[in-house]
């Protein structure tokens, strides 16, 4: 068995990748399907700490929303940032030692970084119906792009169909679009089936002139609008100073699944799931 595979990149961090997944996850779940999250590599100092072994707490929570194991698999890099551009690497939930960012990028990153990433990704597609992965940051980051074992790399290796979510709360969401798919190579463009807007304040009807445009322009379709939604899953770190704490206690953990179920059904209403299922192969 090979599982299908559908990827959710972003225009930047912080554009709801994470959250998009959370949700795609116990949707699908719910659905019946055996469902597993992945991501190559995330950098992050808040990590879920399991029976020897150490991932993102994102991931973490991403398999509770899949309702599957929380394994080493669904995130094989875990970059726990030091400072001086230092991190301390875990690998399949091992501490590997620290390691200055340009030694990360120009010994590691494309060599045990890119093998490991594969070799868990191999397992998980072997052993489920459906690996919803996810980016880091944001896939043209040309500066960088060479590196990248989160993006591309890993949606050109299972074939992945990607949908590309952008923050309009932020501004500037349909530039990010446009720029993202022009600053990729044009291989990889054709990975990228559509988009998805999330925290829209407002109306959604003044977008229909916009999606016009954009299909135009880029020749892809806006898979739907998700609203800002008013929910208590802890955030990465990467754009907040104080993500939330929390503890892995039973109490909490049946919090955390009504938390996603609410989640899930706000996102599911504002997709359009028929097509985004027409995705998975």
């Amino acid at each position: 068995m090979t599982a299908s595979t559908l990827m959710i990149q972003g225009t930047s961090s912080g554009a709801g990748k994470t959250t998009l997944v959370t949700a795609l996850c116990r949707i699908l779940s719910d659905e019946g399907y055996k469902v597993a999250p992945f991501k190559s590599q995330n950098m992050s100092s808040y990590s879920y700490v399991g029976e020897k072994f150490e991932i993102s707490r994102a991931q973490a929570i991403q398999a509770i929303a899949a309702r599957t194991e929380i394994t080493p698999m669904i995130n094989p890099i875990l970059l726990k940032p030091l400072g001086n551009y230092n991190s301390h690497v875990f690998v399949k939930g091992i501490s590997y030692g620290k390691m200055h960012a340009q030694d990360y990028y120009k010994k590691f990153a494309l060599y045990k970084g890119l093998t490991e990433s594969k070799n868990s990704l191999d397992h998980l597609l072997q052993t489920n119906d459906i690996v919803i992965l996810e980016g880091a940051g944001s896939p043209a980051e040309i500066n960088l792009q060479q590196y990248d074992i989160a993006n591309m790399k890993m949606a050109e290796y299972c074939k992945a169909p990607v949908i590309l979510v952008t923050d309009i709360d932020k501004g500037g969401s349909f530039a990010s679009i446009v720029g993202t798919l022009t600053l990729l190579e044009k291989r990889h463009q054709k990975f990228i089936k559509g988009f998805v807007i999330n925290k829209f304040r407002g109306d959604v009807t003044i977008l229909y002139p916009s999606y016009s445009v954009l299909k135009k322009k880029t020749g892809k379709p806006v898979f739907g609008t998700i609203p800002l939604i008013d929910f208590d899953i802890p955030d990465e770190d990467s754009l907040h100073s104080n993500p939330k704490q929390i503890s892995w206690s039973t109490k909490y953990l049946n919090v955390l699944d009504k938390e996603i179920n609410h989640l899930s059904k706000i996102v599911e209403k504002n997709l359009d799931m028929k097509k985004i299922r027409g995705l998975l192969h």
